[in-house]
């Protein structure tokens, strides 16, 4: 039981972030994101993780930069091909659009500082390195990829462009949000399995963070294209 304590230590405040931030605002997002960052880096510190746990390694930098630059690219040519595609132009023009300076701030501030970074450090940075150390890679991947997906249950509730695309798909009822929320956990935890991947694959969170990046912006440009 003593083992598990530092993971508790962990999940709390990820669990506190994540109710806090429900409904918050740009700049509200972007502070509460850093200050989970913040506060990990010193629980990390105290827990004695070493930058190469985190994926912070100075000499895994190159490999990270690459394979992110690949994940980029791929993500960004598959967003191009989604947009021709009937169905997809369908729900995102039933979707609000975002102004071009607000999607400029989301894609180069709002989901940087307060999704993503807070999200790569806590999951594939000190979750990720915490359950490695006493049970392996895998069981460290399955983990916290099933504790990623359940953190998107909050988010899966609210109104983002992404819900609101899915209530013009599949409806607005009990039955339809409990799939809505349902289909997010099960694709964010798959996608926890592949930002471990590249975190196992280059030794860096560099790479997880810039396909994190990626796909979370791809909507939004996509957006605005339509």
């Amino acid at each position: 039981m003593l083992a598990r304590l530092p993971l508790a230590v962990v999940v709390v405040p990820l669990i506190a972030a994540n109710l806090l931030g429900r409904g918050s605002a740009s700049l509200r997002h972007v502070a509460l994101g850093l200050a989970l960052v913040a506060l990990l880096a010193v629980i990390a510190a105290v827990l004695r993780l070493s930058p190469a746990d985190l994926g912070l390694a100075r000499d895994a930098t190159g490999d990270g930069f690459r394979l992110g630059a690949v994940c980029v690219l791929v993500i960004a040519a598959a967003g191009a091909v989604a947009l021709v595609l009937p169905p997809v132009r369908s729900a995102l023009e039933g979707t609000a659009h975002p102004s071009a300076g607000s999607a400029l701030v989301a894609v180069l501030v709002v989901i940087p500082l307060g999704t993503v970074l807070p999200e790569e450090f806590a999951f594939r940075g000190v979750l990720w390195a915490l359950i490695r150390r006493h049970d392996g890679p895998r069981i460290a991947t399955v983990a916290s990829s099933a504790l990623f997906g359940l953190w998107h249950v909050v988010p899966a509730l609210g109104g983002s462009a992404a819900n609101q695309a899915a209530t013009s798909t599949l409806g607005g009822g009990g039955s339809a949000t409990a799939l809505r929320v349902l289909g997010t956990v099960l694709i964010t935890a798959l996608a926890g399995a592949v930002f471990c991947w590249l975190r196992i694959r280059s030794g860096s969170l560099i790479a997880p963070i810039m396909a994190h990046w990626a796909i979370n912006s791809v909507g939004t440009v996509l957006l605005l294209a339509v």
